[in-house]
């Protein structure tokens, strides 16, 4: 009656060893350790450069306990090592190897920790939970995005490419000006303006409205309710991808980079405490240039050829040594938005999209100079990086591609550091907090010691007030609170103070389950059913109960993780996380365990379940 199959334990005892590794990294501690990143945009972190660091400090004696690479978001080296002062040396050694000029370097290396787990666990993926702003200490910052001015960039670059676009179809127009959110297109007669509507039908993110009568027509453009949103979505994201880029420069290793709301930004820099140079770095202005490659220098010949005096030579970046006119086509202010696409071949390529301004320069510096080479140059803190060079095809406009990126990667990342280059929208800092690092020891201190209390005091009332029920019970807890950790810490989630709030309360309310589980017990010995009868119908007639209450709360925190942001999310997380273990340990663990300790018993003939109370019996 009260046996589970061999298969039922098995699954029992799998889970729990699998909690049990998977949870057992956070105890491990850190190490002093050094990250090694990209400070050029078209510089990637390799496999390679590990090979180089093992090398260098390899020459320079200084031993280290592992060097691995990260082939994830952050491309990027980390060498740990068993005390500080020989992580102290390990970066001057590095700087000086790796960068060939140390004003000009290469790659960023700045201190950090890493996590003392073993290689064979950080091979099957168990790694410890990262820790959140308030429980390690750094900066945070709240910004708002002038989403206004990302709307009229993106209104202005509309209105460029319906004046090229009636250029290049030669339709006549009587002005092309601005009202409001709208664009506003005036024509003398019906026949030019359904010319000039066939014309633009292409740019399908535009709504046409005609207007006006007699000889005062007007065709009004207004962008799409999905294409409004789209924008303002992009200049959000467009702001992530450049402050992402930017932060990766600081060496954090866990940056915290999140949309909150439908235009601001929060960025946290957990063990971060210099707040000005995060500020100096995320509020950093980076240009975009367009120029030609000067022809007279042919292509391979540009280290040993004479330069000639309105040129110049690069060779940072993509396809150099390349030599290039200083006469600047456009800046990329005048780029309205870049996109990875496809060419008429499928290929991968880049689409830009140039304001009025831009167009006209586009069209004048590329009409004579088809079949020759144009670059794009990306100048950050003054330092130029040559980030693609291509064929002209043919006169190109407010609207061109780039092509022969190889691969959508690469296509994809020349939008990025085309969009990134500089901030896509203006951004306001309107909350900045610095939390110090024995805060942060602190919280953790106090975290960890108001679930540890809470723990016992509820295992103490279990056992005195349920006797051997109540020390199943426990066990449950327990591998509830295992299999919490493990699952967070597989998901990679980042630990804050609300996470280690709803861990303590997924306890209480875990061991809710448990108590509905023994009472139901209790009032079948009430009713006279035997013990075995009384445990099978007190875990099967309690279930019900269980999920009911388990799944109304459980709707609770899925609205908190739909519908809150930042701290309220993360408590969402663990709290929804938390009721499904306990909803696992409370049923099946327990019950396997009572089955274990009672079910082979023909015979029994009482339970340790405290006292039950019979109506009628003396007290």
């Amino acid at each position: 009656m009260n046996r589970y199959p061999v298969w039922k334990y098995i699954v029992i005892a799998v889970v729990v060893l699998l909690g049990a590794l998977y949870t057992a990294p956070n105890f491990f501690g850190e190490s002093p350790a050094l990250q090694i990143t990209s400070a050029k945009s078209t510089v990637k972190v390799t496999s390679d450069v590990a090979t180089r660091v093992e090398q260098l400090l390899r020459d320079a004696k200084l031993a280290t306990t592992g060097v691995t690479f990260d082939a994830g978001t952050s491309h990027s080296v980390r060498a740990r090592f068993t005390e500080i002062d020989t992580q102290f040396k390990a970066r001057q050694v590095l700087e000086r190897g790796l960068n060939a000029d140390p004003s000009d370097p290469t790659y960023v290396v700045t201190n950090n920790l890493m996590a003392n787990t073993p290689q064979w666990m950080q091979k099957v993926g168990a790694l410890p939970m990262y820790l959140g702003l308030d429980l390690r200490g750094g900066v945070h910052f709240l910004m708002q995005v002038d989403t206004k001015a990302a709307l009229d960039k993106r209104i202005q670059g509309f209105q460029a490419s319906i004046r090229s676009q009636l250029r290049d179809k030669n339709v006549r127009h009587a002005g092309i000006e601005r009202a409001g959110d709208s664009i506003v297109v005036k024509f003398r007669d019906d026949a030019t303006r359904d010319a000039a509507r066939n014309a633009l039908v292409e740019m399908n993110e535009l709504q046409l409205t005609n207007g006006g009568s007699g000889s005062d027509l007007t065709l009004t453009a207004a962008m799409k309710p999905a294409a409004l949103k789209a924008t303002l979505d992009n200049g959000v994201k467009q702001n992530i991808a450049t402050l992402s880029k930017r932060v990766n420069e600081l060496g954090v290793s866990e940056p915290i980079i999140q949309q909150q709301g439908p235009d601001r930004i929060v960025v946290q820099l957990a063990g971060f405490q210099d707040v000005a140079r995060a500020k100096a770095i995320i509020g950093r202005t980076a240009t975009l240039e367009v120029r030609l490659v000067d022809p007279t220098v042919p292509r391979g010949t540009e280290l040993s050829a004479a330069i000639p005096f309105n040129s110049e030579l690069f060779t940072v970046g993509k396809n150099v040594p390349v030599v290039l006119s200083k006469d600047v086509i456009l800046s990329g202010d005048y780029i309205s938005s870049a996109t990875a696409s496809f060419d008429e071949n499928q290929q991968p390529a880049v689409s830009i999209d140039l304001n009025g301004d831009g167009g006209r320069k586009m069209r004048e510096a590329t009409r004579d100079n088809v079949g020759k080479l144009m670059a794009i140059v990306l100048k950050e803190k003054g330092k130029p990086e040559v980030l693609s060079v291509a064929t002209i095809q043919q006169e190109l406009g407010s609207r061109f591609r780039i092509t022969g990126m190889g691969s959508i990667e690469n296509s994809t990342e020349l939008a990025l550091l085309l969009k990134s280059g500089a901030l896509y929208a203006p951004m306001d800092v309107i909350e900045e907090r610095l939390i110090g690092p024995q805060l942060g020891v602190e919280n953790i201190s106090k975290g960890f010691h108001s679930t540890l209390y809470g723990f016992t005091a509820i295992a103490i009332f279990m056992i005195l007030y349920y006797m051997m029920f109540g020390f199943f019970s426990v066990i449950a807890l327990a591998v509830n609170l295992l299999l919490l950790v493990a699952i967070l810490s597989v998901m990679g989630v980042t630990l804050t103070l609300p996470g280690m709030a709803a861990i303590a309360l997924a306890l209480g309310m875990a061991i809710d389950a448990n108590v509905l589980i023994n009472e139901r017990v209790r009032e079948e010995l009430r009713a006279g059913a035997s013990p075995q009868a009384a445990i099978s119908a007190g875990f099967d007639r309690a279930w019900a109960t269980i999920l009911d209450s388990n799944v109304t709360t459980l709707i609770v925190g899925l609205a908190l993780l739909v519908f809150g942001s930042g701290a309220i999310r993360g408590f969402a997380v663990v709290h929804c996380l938390g009721i499904l273990t306990s909803m696992f340990s409370a049923v099946v663990v327990s019950r396997g365990v009572v089955n274990l300790w009672y079910g082979r018993k023909k015979k029994l003939q009482s339970l340790s379940i405290g006292t039950v109370w019979v109506p009628g019996q003396a007290k």
